[in-house]
């Protein structure tokens, strides 16, 4: 089965002699399924012809916001339409989650109570799951035929579900406690209070639930895989 990465940003130029793409990270988080992976550079318009070059997408995270006036965001829009109109399975993580459903029709915004970063507590499939967050924006408005799959107090909308072609994360599973580290020191100094940040460093040693997650995209993705394409 053949995965396509819509990668919507870059590494930190500081960080990138000591951590991949954002789109090998998908790749080792979702190693072992027999999955092959291609990969496109969106924020950079790089896209590929249509829906029908992958058998399932996948979007990954971004700095930027889904409401931003960029190029990048129209084109992947339409891509996301396009995609869920075949009933290709399509997959969205942290900005990947946002502009899917703001594509279909739902509302992205910064979350008055401000961020969320490192190990948090959401409640997903009936159960209690830690992983990594590093988030401001959050969805605020769901689109149409969006189901809530689960969340938390601060971030309810956290997993959602469109028919049973999508599934979208506002967490980040491809992230390690190292990388986090990394985003701690070269993005978060000056932009998320220090104290929070001081915190959320310190609980990187806590349990993350990096497999759950992992297996529950993978086994999303197998589900579609002998499923006829509209």
């Amino acid at each position: 089965m053949r995965i396509g990465i819509l990668q919507t940003g870059h590494v930190p130029d500081t960080l990138r002699d000591d951590f991949p793409s954002y789109a090998l990270m998908f790749e080792r988080l979702l190693a072992g399924h027999g999955f092959t992976f291609a990969h496109w550079m969106a924020v950079d318009m790089d896209f590929p012809t249509g829906p029908e070059d992958a058998d399932g997408w996948l979007i990954t995270g971004s700095r930027h916001g889904a409401y931003e006036d960029l190029p990048f965001i129209a084109p992947l829009e339409q891509l996301i339409r396009d995609i869920h109109a075949t009933q290709r399975p399509l997959v969205g993580i942290c900005f990947g989650h946002q502009i899917i459903a703001q594509a279909l029709g739902g509302k992205v915004e910064k979350a008055p109570a401000g961020w969320a970063v490192g190990p948090t507590t959401y409640s997903f499939d009936d159960r209690s799951v830690r992983l990594m967050a590093w988030h401001q924006d959050q969805v605020t408005q769901l689109p149409e035929g969006a189901r809530v799959l689960g969340g938390n107090d601060f971030c309810p909308y956290g997993m959602l579900g469109y028919d049973d072609s999508i599934l979208t994360v506002q967490a980040h599973p491809e992230f390690d406690p190292d990388f986090v580290t990394g985003l701690i020191d070269t993005r978060g100094r000056g932009v998320v209070p220090d104290a929070q940040l001081d915190r959320a460093k310190a609980d990187l040693s806590d349990h993350i639930d990096k497999p759950y997650l992992a297996t529950r995209i993978a086994d999303f993705f197998l589900a579609h895989q002998e499923a006829p394409n509209v």
